[in-house]
């Protein structure tokens, strides 16, 4: 079993930076997938960025290729997503997730929002 919990969500204008944390819980964090999703208003949910356990492996959404960073320290059970040069349509509720598998996952965190002005 795995809990997540995000943090660093917030209000940000256009063009500003937020990193984003997802600390989980357990001793065997290293051997699970994790990846950063988002649910935007009058769209679907998407997974915009995964890095694998080991942080070999990692693949972002086109959207936020270039502004966005995943990055992991498994010391401290810890997921990251640096987001730069925000624009208003990242707004949305960002959450991790957790798997065995690069692209399925079978725990959830309870998700930060992030509002961009313009």
């Amino acid at each position: 079993q795995v809990q997540l919990v995000e943090s660093g969500g917030g209000l940000v204008q256009a063009g500003g930076s937020l990193r984003l944390s997802c600390a989980a819980s357990g001793r065997t964090f290293s051997s699970y997938a994790v990846g950063w999703g988002r649910q935007t208003p009058g769209k679907e949910r998407e997974f915009v960025a995964r890095i694998s356990g080991s942080g070999s492996s990692i693949s972002y959404v086109d959207s936020v290729k270039g502004r966005f960073t995943i990055s992991r320290d498994n010391g401290k059970n810890t997921v990251y997503l640096q987001m730069n040069n925000l624009k208003p349509e990242d707004t949305g509720v960002y959450y991790c997730a957790a798997g065995t598998r690069f692209t399925r996952y079978d725990f959830w965190g309870q998700g930060t929002q992030v509002t961009v002005s313009s």
